[in-house]
């Protein structure tokens, strides 16, 4: 039985054994996983975890991946394969899967790299409408004592435009300075405003001037003050956390919703711009993976944007939400757990280009695969 629960908005309890009876026969966007993309990478290059997926105006495909996750493999352990170069921490390819450029990381940085502090452990990357790169962390140096309390802005081509909070600074969810591992970044253009999930320590969305980083507001979930004191234990039942868990990701819709993913709550709440809540679902809330099921989400290309995609990596799914209602749509899950092309060892960040066609990365594993949009089912 799905379990309904009243709050500010409206909050939606998604189970399996509900589907079917809820909604039979609704149309559903379909997919085909294409095993070619994206093409070879040139120089030997070899991409570690990862770390985030972002398209840009063109339809190129922006990924991030980390360096130092190669370490310890076949490819580089004790230096005994001459076979492999890491590939670049960002690597933009076009839409037919061809190498187009990378730049940055730890063992390729750019030429300006003393100017801002790369991220000791890669998440997120964002191209905005102005074509910058926007590139969080979530990591800890525990030999240095630092953690990754910011995000940062670039050019295109890897030249340095701005910082976002400062490394090892964060004083906690109420820093107007400073992040702490932010997970994903989200541009409105209108307002030339960035918006970042933070994240992993924090317990909020940020919102800040995209051009100075100047502080404009945050919030928690329910759109309240977010309150680091409160418990991080997981519920699935009942009453719904007042606080956010892990704020794993953050997209804008068209209409100006603001979409988070709250993972280890496996659930995804919804806000107005300005940080008021909206509704909230919850995401097979039952699964008691220490994954969650709220990894990220992406948008569905029609101008309506009809339908929402949420990575599921507890169980190796993309599901398909009707956006408006939240509502997993019956029969219209993507993927399955596996190695092979159309399915997902750790499903992690996931997009959509102009097209309609899906886009899915690893976090383990150093994959990106691409699902070609094939219509709605009938």
């Amino acid at each position: 039985m799905r379990q309904v629960f009243l709050a500010v908005g409206i909050v939606l309890g998604i189970s399996g054994s509900a589907f079917a009876a809820d909604a039979p026969g609704k149309a559903y966007p379909k997919f085909t996983v294409d095993p070619l993309w994206p093409k070879q990478l040139p120089n030997g290059f070899i991409m570690g975890d990862l770390a985030g997926i972002s398209i840009d105006a063109n339809d190129h495909v922006w990924v991030i991946t980390r360096q130092p996750t190669l370490d310890d493999t076949e490819y580089f352990v004790a230096k005994k394969s001459t076979c492999c170069r890491h590939a670049p921490a960002v690597i933009e390819f076009d839409a037919d899967g061809n190498f187009v450029q990378g730049w940055g990381g730890p063992y390729t940085p750019t030429a300006d790299a003393a100017k801002y502090n790369w991220p000791i452990h890669e998440h997120g990357i964002t191209v905005d409408s102005k074509g910058n790169v926007w590139v969080c962390g979530n990591g800890r140096d525990k030999e240095k004592a630092l953690d990754d309390n910011h995000c940062l802005k670039f050019t295109k081509d890897g030249k340095f435009l701005l910082q976002i909070g400062s490394s090892g600074k964060s004083k906690g969810s109420l820093d107007p300075d400073n992040l702490n591992h932010p997970s994903q970044v989200a541009v409105w253009e209108k307002t030339n405003e960035v918006f970042i999930s933070d994240g992993y320590v924090n317990r909020r969305v940020a919102v800040f001037d995209a051009d100075t980083g100047k502080l404009k507001r945050m919030w928690g979930a329910y759109g309240k003050a977010p309150d680091d004191k409160v418990s991080r234990e997981r519920s699935f039942a009942g009453a719904p956390p007042q606080q956010f868990n892990l704020v794993h990701g953050v997209r804008i819709s068209n209409d100006g919703l603001v979409y988070v993913s709250d993972r280890q709550n496996n659930r995804i709440q919804v806000f107005t711009l300005e940080g008021k809540f909206v509704k909230e679902a919850f995401v097979h809330r039952g699964t008691q993976s220490p994954k969650g099921t709220t990894y990220s989400s992406a948008f569905s290309a029609d101008p309506a944007q009809r339908y929402l995609y949420s990575a599921d990596l507890a169980n190796f799914k993309v599901r398909v939400l009707d956006r408006q209602t939240l509502e997993e749509i019956p029969g219209s899950e993507i993927g399955h757990p596996g190695p092979y092309p159309g399915q997902f060892n750790q499903l992690h960040i996931i997009n959509t280009d102009s097209k309609g066609n899906l886009y899915t990365t690893e976090a383990g594993g150093a994959r990106v695969q691409k699902w070609i949009f094939k219509g709605l089912s009938e």
